[in-house]
């Protein structure tokens, strides 16, 4: 499960989207959020029945996921999952304080 997400943001606004989102995903799933630093961080743990694990990468313009495949049953829904939630945060529509970070 391999895939990268544009973004349009500075790194400090696309960080802090990144971490709306890794909180949702907590708050929402259980799926742990381990940031190694500012443009790296670790998720791991699972969206209905299918195991989600990988690495979010934050460069300039793109959001790169790289994560441990889920299994040919999983893997579109696993990869669809997290680009739709991409899409939403990284939606510059969207205010920040508008995202939701809680279940």
């Amino acid at each position: 499960m391999n895939f990268d997400h544009k973004h349009s943001f500075s790194p400090e606004e696309a960080l802090e989207r990144l971490r709306a989102l890794g909180d949702y995903l907590t708050n929402r799933h259980g799926i742990a959020i381990n940031w190694r630093d500012d443009s790296n961080a670790t998720f791991k743990g699972k969206y209905l029945v299918v195991k989600i694990e990988g690495d979010f990468k934050l460069e300039d313009d793109m959001i790169r996921v790289r994560g441990k495949d889920p299994g040919m049953l999983w893997r579109k829904k696993a990869t669809k999952y997290l680009k739709e939630k991409l899409e939403k945060y990284l939606d510059p529509s969207t205010p920040v304080d508008a995202l939701d970070r809680h279940a």
